[in-house]
């Protein structure tokens, strides 16, 4: 009995969980300027959960024991970045300084993307002419 209520503790955190942390949390909802520019803000999220559950005997129970239990978890989202797409050009603008190597991964990552594009429109055949 008490592995189906440690069970029912964990699922109604982990829903509780999913249900502040999602995509539009690290990647937000983008805003976009009436100059046309769009801005996206990237955010962290860390996060730590622990539960548990115990029988406790009992001879007024039914079944020979209680259960006691309980469950806890701990969210952190920290804005580290935009991502503004402006007069078809990617650009990230930090918050903070380079923390880590992830941080720089995000600082490359629309360079790359404008990089790759570049060489997939050169390497396009271009279309014969039609004859008329």
């Amino acid at each position: 009995m008490s592995a189906n209520n440690v069970n029912n503790i964990i699922g109604v955190s982990m829903e509780k969980i999913k249900e502040m942390v999602d995509v539009n949390t690290v990647l937000g909802k983008p805003v976009t300027t009436p100059d046309g520019t769009t801005v996206i803000p990237i955010c962290t999220v860390n996060c730590g959960f622990a539960s548990g559950g115990s029988d406790i005997p009992s001879s007024h129970a039914p079944q020979g024991g209680l259960f006691a239990g309980g469950s806890g978890a701990g969210i952190t989202i920290t804005p580290i970045a935009f991502l503004v797409v402006a007069n078809g050009s990617v650009r990230v603008l930090q918050i903070e300084p380079f923390t880590s190597s992830v941080d720089r991964v995000i600082q490359t990552v629309p360079d790359v993307v404008d990089k790759i594009g570049n060489l997939v429109t050169s390497l396009k055949p271009e279309k014969p002419e039609e004859k008329a």
